[in-house]
């Protein structure tokens, strides 16, 4: 397998290149806008085709590059059923297989963040989005989301995965590239809490600014990256 973490330094975003083999096909989750360029040019650098680009949910810091690379590549773009965003090429369901090429991606629904987080499951590693950071949980207080819907994401579905899966998230603040299920339950912070109850209280006190962009990227990203009114 070919696996690649790019980093946008603006915006903290984790993006994340995925081939089956040298000359096989190859996906990216979580793809920033500006960097459009640099994903084609590495994919071609490494001998791969790109056939998907999939969003883990509606960003609010940072313009989706779903739609420049559907147009350059012709790879279908996709999100979860959930999604508010129309523009995407297919979506896929809650414990859904997604194939590329011998490899296997299991789509799980994780809410919380946004009401139509996903999180994409293979045998080793879990690639969480929003919904479980490295030592952090993303934030539930805009977009319809939901702090007890993210306590039963990460208590009830994300933690329930093997102690040794490496959790890669969408974002990092802090220069940390990699956990494990185990490490997470142990080390963070945000994880010691007894109930849903005590977690969403936890969470309502954050009192966290609105992302720069967010009036930008929401609506920018419901169309696949197109910035609209522009």
């Amino acid at each position: 397998m070919i696996f690649r973490q790019l980093f946008d330094q603006a915006s903290g975003t984790y993006t994340y290149l995925i081939g089956s083999r040298p000359g096989g096909e190859a996906l990216l989750i979580d793809p920033v806008k500006e960097h459009t360029e640099t994903y084609l040019s590495l994919v071609e650098q490494l001998g791969l085709k790109l056939v998907i680009a999939i969003d883990t949910h509606t960003h609010a810091d940072h313009i989706t590059a779903l739609g420049d690379l559907r147009t350059r590549s012709g790879c279908v773009t996709m999100m979860g059923e959930r999604t508010h965003a129309e523009c995407v090429s297919t979506q896929f369901h809650d414990g859904e297989q997604i194939n590329l090429d011998g490899l296997k991606f299991r789509a799980l629904y994780t809410p919380g963040h946004t009401d139509e987080s996903f999180s994409l499951v293979m045998d080793d590693r879990v690639f969480t989005g929003d919904a479980l950071l490295i030592r952090g949980t993303g934030r539930t207080d805009f977009q319809n989301g939901d702090a007890r819907a993210g306590y039963d994401s990460i208590f009830n579905k994300l933690l329930r995965l093997p102690d040794a899966t490496f959790v890669y998230p969408g974002h990092d603040y802090k220069g940390w590239t990699v956990s494990t299920i185990a490490e997470e339950r142990r080390f963070s912070p945000r994880l010691q809490v007894k109930s849903a109850d005590e977690y969403a209280e936890l969470m309502g006190k954050l009192n966290l600014p609105s992302p720069k962009l967010m009036d930008i990227a929401v609506p920018a990203n419901l169309a696949c990256g197109r910035i609209t009114g522009g």
